[in-house]
């Protein structure tokens, strides 16, 4: 049986990425992994203090952040899906991903990944999502696809938790394929 791990790469608990990315995991067990055992990550259960070199020393790393690093270990798969603050990342993903670089930089572990993005914006979050991409490979991501997903709420049907607009459904649904 196939882990899938997932999640938004923010802290909302209104997070559109959340949606988007919970989604994608469903999309992806119905149509590809019928069998996988699907893990939605809330980065809300892994808030520690700001990464610090001296907090580091003093402190050593947080037991959340290897639990976080284990979680993406056990994963066969991994889907995320960034929201975008002021054009990079949120300050809660990337506390998280730098204390988890601290155990290894080698954060991503060799994962196949998607990566996903969306804004309300006509953006779509794809500064971020571009970002992620051209990164992630240094923190031993096996990036398949990327999708950016632009103006959610005109493109998402909230009520039902799926995309409404049918050549977005089919971008995810190729780029998730990717990943078998």
């Amino acid at each position: 049986m196939k882990k899938v791990l997932a999640f938004a790469a923010s802290n909302s608990s209104k997070s559109i990425n959340k949606q988007l990315v919970t989604h994608a995991a469903n999309v992806l067990q119905k149509q590809h992994m019928q069998d996988a055992e699907i893990e939605i990550l809330d980065l809300n259960d892994y808030e520690m203090p700001i990464y610090s070199s001296d907090r580091e020393e003093a402190s050593g790393i947080p037991d959340l952040a290897q639990e976080f690093f284990n979680k993406i270990g056990q994963a066969d798969v991994v889907l995320i899906s960034f929201a975008e603050y002021n054009g990079s990342y949120t300050a809660a993903f990337k506390n998280i991903f730098d204390w988890a670089s601290r155990i290894n930089s080698k954060v991503y572990q060799s994962k196949p990944m998607v990566l996903l993005s969306t804004s309300p914006g006509a953006g779509g979050a794809s500064s971020v999502l571009a970002s992620a991409k051209q990164s992630a490979p240094f923190f031993a991501a096996e990036v398949k696809a990327s999708l950016s997903v632009p103006s959610f709420y005109d493109n998402f049907d909230v009520e039902s938790g799926q995309l409404a607009n049918a050549d977005l459904q089919l971008e995810l649904v190729k780029s998730l394929s990717s990943l078998i």
